[in-house]
């Protein structure tokens, strides 16, 4: 029998943290830390989506060339299924 292990994907908030240095508007700090926001989860989100994005926009640039070919065939000749389609 063979066991196979595969470590499941972190999830926001589960996997490890370390501390660092931000330099913040002092006016901004204040009001959030007033307001009684989560300044650490809330850079964690924010950051977490822009890597996000920043890795999607990297992924489209990276296969551009592709993504312009595939678009250009299906406009010649339509999608390859494309006649058994229900809707």
């Amino acid at each position: 029998m063979t066991v196979i292990k595969r470590k499941l994907p972190s999830r926001p908030g589960t996997s490890g943290k370390r501390a660092a240095n931000l330099t913040l508007s002092a006016d901004v700090l204040e009001s959030a830390k007033s307001l009684g926001i989560n300044i650490s989860q809330v850079c964690d989100n924010y950051l977490r989506e822009v890597v996000r994005k920043e890795q999607e926009r990297r992924w489209k640039q990276d296969h551009s060339e592709f993504i312009a070919a595939y678009n250009s065939i299906v406009e010649e000749e339509g999608l390859p299924l494309d006649q058994w389609r229900s809707f």
